[in-house]
């Protein structure tokens, strides 16, 4: 009933005169963003057409944008939500530089976003929100819509909201509730335009309001409302359809970076076989962890939300005392918070995990943007000589793979170790290929039980003192952050012993080299021009160069995972280049770093947006390196 008063919204001339199918355009990839008041479910539209695409075997990557201000102001510029996807036939190496087509839910969201829009584009507004009022809060003197600023991109006006407010008119939802269908309503549009079915997506509503019977049915009507509409209208001269691509064969799923940090974690633990403990306090873009661990707990996971960050961190050097896996999680502002804490895990040797999912800073900062701004803190920043092994994933799927490595380090170490992520590896998507569990090494993890000659702190061949669970008969010993005797763990004073701990324990980081593979260079093993990266840059930095290869340069990518210690072959390899270039989202952390231990002079280009880098911005640096100039 609801779909036949859509129906009538539609123009029957239209409609009839339509008889002949809608041409569909073959793509090899596609780059959308949905954008809108952080109220407005972009964030479930886009990732419900993640899922769309991933269920067709597409390689995809997205890019979800979120305000900083919990609750802005509807219709504000600084209240914008959004999400971004690229999908291809193709490997997909970032989100995309520019969109081909946007979604925008109202005019702040046509404002922020437009100048990213690739000209000629397709903007698809809902002309429902584009009131004198809304016009107003986004800074409009008048509407884009009608004053010709449009020019130069193809323009599709749909009244989303009174359209979804027809669909539902027999529901028995509140206006309020019925507004908040029509993220539903621009998906529907959006997977009849791309030629993707709509019941997976049916099902996915089913199951995300199973508790809510009625947000579902009215959810669902309202998806299937923009698809109707969407196939019925000619507005839309042509359909589009991204061509088939060839995945390696295996099982996959679409998985975030905090998704895939929470299931290496429990995979850490399996393959252990011991329990792990989770100890943190909820801070924006890290909370997920959290969150996806609670509802692990019948992989003998324990979750403990405390009540703030030093109390996490304290929390689980407790855990791991008493002989769990012991991980705390955070971004910037609480790394901070637990740097002493981080220090006492250093003293008593003890092996805890602490995940960094990087923000824009300092202080509050830019808690939803991007940044690679902490690794100076992570490698520097504690009181005393206090190493820190480093390790940063690079893509959403890798960080399940950096948090197994994470524990494997911590355990035969008997250390602490930093995990780096950022907010948009973290709340980013990709597709990951669900690994065979017999094909992961086992992780070798066992407690000290014999007393004879047991001294606390002696040490094995990788420096590493025994774990001994509290209560082992006839291994009582002291912990605590006063320095300990070499052997015993006794508290000691004595000038020598602390120099002689100092060092020993800066060792043992340093001798994790041993365990650090052979780097794997992307292109030429010598020539012009090597990129190195770590984190999140992976991506635009493969794509970039790939464009340059194609051109004939000599340009090749190292991404380091690894970032204290260092690979022990990195000094070879930046040696055989005549050119160093370190893209990074700070002013310039790891050329410094690059710098100052091998005397390179490795360029730095920085970005400190909260954007992640476009291909194009690191493709132009390396032409211009290359050849002295910009190519367009």
């Amino acid at each position: 009933m609801q779909i036949t008063a859509l129906a009538g919204a539609i123009s029957t001339t239209q409609a009839m005169n339509r008889t002949l199918p809608r041409p569909v355009e073959v793509l090899d990839s596609v780059v959308i963003r949905f954008a809108g008041d952080s109220g407005d479910g972009m964030q479930l539209a886009g990732s419900g057409f993640s899922i769309a695409v991933a269920k067709a075997g597409h390689d995809f990557a997205t890019y979800p944008d979120y305000p900083s201000e919990i609750r802005a102001p509807t219709g504000t510029l600084f209240g914008v939500s959004g999400y971004q996807i690229q999908y291809a036939s193709r490997q997909v190496f970032t989100s995309g530089d520019s969109p081909d087509v946007l979604v925008a839910m109202n005019p702040a969201a046509l404002k922020t976003n437009l100048p990213d829009l690739k000209r000629g584009g397709l903007i698809i507004v809902n002309v429902g929100a584009f009131g004198d009022a809304n016009l107003k809060k986004a800074g409009y003197q008048n509407n884009p819509l009608e004053d010709g600023s449009l020019d130069g991109y193809r323009q599709a006006n749909i009244d989303i909201s009174s359209l979804t407010a027809k669909v539902l008119a027999d529901s028995r939802l509140s206006k309020k509730d019925v507004g908040r269908c029509k993220n539903y309503f621009a998906l529907g549009l959006m997977l009849c335009l791309y030629g993707r079915p709509i019941e997976p997506e049916v099902d996915e509503i089913s199951d995300r309001f199973a508790a809510q019977p009625e947000f579902a049915s009215a959810n669902i009507l309202a998806l299937r409302g923009g698809y109707a509409y969407a196939d019925a209208t000619e507005l839309f001269a042509a359909s589009y359809q991204v061509r088939e691509s060839a995945a390696q064969p295996g099982k996959y799923r679409s998985i975030t970076g905090n998704q895939a940090t929470a299931l290496g974690f429990v995979t850490a633990s399996e393959l252990a076989g011991m329990p792990l403990f989770l100890g943190s306090y909820p801070i924006t873009p890290a909370t997920d962890i959290m969150h996806d661990l609670a509802a692990l707990k019948h992989f003998n996971v324990t979750t403990f939300q405390a009540e703030d960050e030093i109390a996490g961190i304290c929390s689980t050097i407790g855990a791991v005392y008493g002989g769990a896996l012991g991980v705390t999680t955070t971004s910037g502002p609480g790394m901070a918070l637990k740097t002493e804490a981080l220090g006492l895990a250093v003293m008593l040797e003890l092996p805890i995990v602490v995940v960094n999912v990087q923000r824009g800073g300092p202080s509050t900062g830019l808690p939803t943007k991007i940044e690679q701004s902490d690794l100076m803190q992570a490698i520097y920043g504690r009181n005393g000589e206090c190493p820190v092994p480093v390790i940063a994933a690079r893509s959403p799927a890798d960080c399940f793979d950096c948090a197994i490595e994470a524990i494997r380090i911590a355990v035969k170490y008997m250390t602490p170790v930093i995990l780096l992520s950022d907010g948009g590896i973290g709340n980013a998507a990709e597709p990951w290929l669900i690994p065979n569990v017999e094909d992961i090494p086992r992780l070798q993890v066992s407690y000290r039980t014999n007393p004879e000659n047991f001294q606390a702190y002696a040490r094995n061949e990788h420096l590493s003192r025994a774990w001994v669970v509290p209560g082992t008969p006839g291994m009582e010993h002291r912990i605590g952050g006063l320095e300990k005797d070499f052997l015993t763990g006794n508290i000691s004073h004595d000038p020598q012993n602390h120099q002689r701990m100092v060092e020993v324990r800066a060792a043992k980081v340093a001798g994790i080299v041993k365990d650090i593979p052979p780097s794997k260079v992307a292109g030429p093993v010598c020539g012009d021009l090597l990129v190195v990266g770590w984190g999140s840059t992976d991506g635009a930095i493969a794509q970039a160069r790939e464009k340059a290869a194609a051109l004939g340069l000599s340009v090749a990518h190292l991404q380091l995972r690894h970032l204290n210690p260092l690979p022990p072959d990195l000094a070879d390899i930046l040696g055989r280049y005549r050119t160093i270039l370190v893209p990074e989202l700070n002013l310039g952390q790891l050329s410094h770093l690059l710098r100052d231990l091998y005397l390179v002079d490795a360029l730095s280009l920085s970005k400190v947006q909260g954007k992640p880098f476009k291909v194009s911005e690191i493709y132009e640096r390396i032409l211009e390196l290359c050849h002295g100039e910009v190519s367009e």
